[in-house]
């Protein structure tokens, strides 16, 4: 059975921070963009990623936008994929992923 959870509250921006770099988020990270991340939470539909290389981005990558053909990534892996949306409700930047795996 796999293991869910929600992101630790230590593993994530205070919402001040991420509302305040939003823009900057934006413009770092188009539609297309290639991004990587890591796991750190994980739901039935999907896992939120802590976005390597852009300060107090949150990620999220649906189930309905990852290969069909694998399982859920665990918490801590490193994950790879694009973005396709900005959700500018919730400051979340929505991730096609193409690949993971375990860091060590």
């Amino acid at each position: 059975m796999p293991e869910f959870s929600w992101p630790d509250r230590s593993q994530v921006p205070a919402p001040d921070d991420i509302d305040r770099s939003w823009p900057v988020t934006v413009s770092a990270l188009p539609l297309g963009s290639p991004v990587t991340g890591t796991v750190i939470g994980r739901q039935p539909f999907g896992v939120f990623l802590l976005l390597n290389d852009t300060p107090n981005a949150i990620g999220l990558a649906e189930i309905t936008a990852m290969p069909h053909h694998m399982e859920l990534p665990a918490l801590g892996a490193t994950v790879a994929g694009e973005v396709i949306w900005h959700a500018d409700h919730n400051r979340q930047v929505k991730i096609r992923l193409d690949e993971w795996h375990v860091s060590s």
